[in-house]
């Protein structure tokens, strides 16, 4: 396979037919994810999965991304320390971000000029992005740091594929958002989240070259449709609760008590019902980014 020069540390490798460039930037070695589009949450209805919900479309552009999570020897030639296993936390990430921000010249790379760009931790768009075409390489039992501030779910989330502030008040603003990764389970991942206040030999990072989104962000819209959810909690309820609950006696031959008892079959219906919402609800729409605000 042939390998093109393309400038000062970018390569270019016709890949099944497709020109992918790979930057190589302070030891580092960035793989090209084409622009597109990605879905993130889960359109189940039942309550457990709120904090996952809405499903949304994400649309990024082209980005960078380590394949891999830094390891120790370039987090030390990064920080520029020598001796133990270092320990990650806010600060470290910072300062690394910070220096690689600062000394990419957009020009050296072939990168797009007319983009400004920076170094960070990718946005959970992003990595969902690159881990479906990519297919990164994942650490088993470690917290891989995100971009994105830690949320309650996905009202109000970016549809850029830029990162998610923290939007409120509290512990939770010293949190960033992880991809968490299970000790033994293989390519089993999990949306977490991780304190910066402190140094963790959990934590790891990769990286993105990314360009800096300009202007106003389109979001996920902050409301549902609180009444339509209303009214459809209220039908499903009393379908799959209630009317099971008088149906059942009546079935038995015992319809007087379906009488007699109506306050209790009726508070048992309405239980029955309620939890079945944990559980299962018709799926929510997904919301695409021509639907965005």
């Amino acid at each position: 396979m042939r390998w093109e020069w393309r400038g000062i540390n970018a390569w270019k490798n016709p890949f099944d037919g497709v020109k992918k460039l790979v930057v190589q930037y302070r030891g580092i070695e960035f793989e090209s994810v084409d622009a597109g589009q990605v879905f993130l949450g889960t359109e189940k209805g039942g309550w457990m999965y709120a904090g996952q919900r809405p499903r949304h479309e994400v649309q990024c552009p082209e980005f960078y991304v380590t394949k891999a999570v830094l390891s120790q020897p370039q987090l030390k030639e990064l920080l520029n320390v020598k001796g133990d296993e270092i320990k990650l936390g806010g600060e470290q990430i910072q300062q690394i971000c910070f220096d690689l921000t600062n000394d990419l010249h957009s020009t050296d790379f072939e990168l797009d000029s007319t983009k400004k760009w920076e170094v960070r931790c990718p946005s959970e768009g992003e990595w969902r992005r690159a881990h479906e075409l990519l297919e990164l390489k994942l650490e088993p039992g470690k917290i891989e740091i995100l971009a994105d501030g830690v949320s309650d779910n996905y009202r109000g989330a970016m549809m850029d594929g830029r990162p998610r502030a923290f939007e409120g008040l509290g512990p939770m603003s010293r949190h960033r958002a992880a991809i968490e990764t299970h000790p033994r389970q293989e390519g089993v991942t999990a949306l977490s989240s991780a304190p910066m206040d402190r140094e963790l030999s959990e934590i790891v990072i990769r990286l993105v070259i990314t360009p800096i989104r300009q202007g106003e962000a389109v979001r996920v819209p902050l409301n549902a449709d609180f009444s339509a959810n209303i009214r459809g909690e209220i039908f499903w309820t009393f379908l799959l609760g209630v009317i099971p609950s008088f149906a059942i006696p009546i079935a038995r031959g015992m319809g007087g008590y379906a009488t007699t008892g109506w306050a209790n079959l009726l508070f048992g219906g309405l239980c029955a019902g309620f939890v079945t919402g944990a559980f299962w609800r018709p799926r929510r729409p997904t919301v695409l980014f021509e639907d965005g605000e």
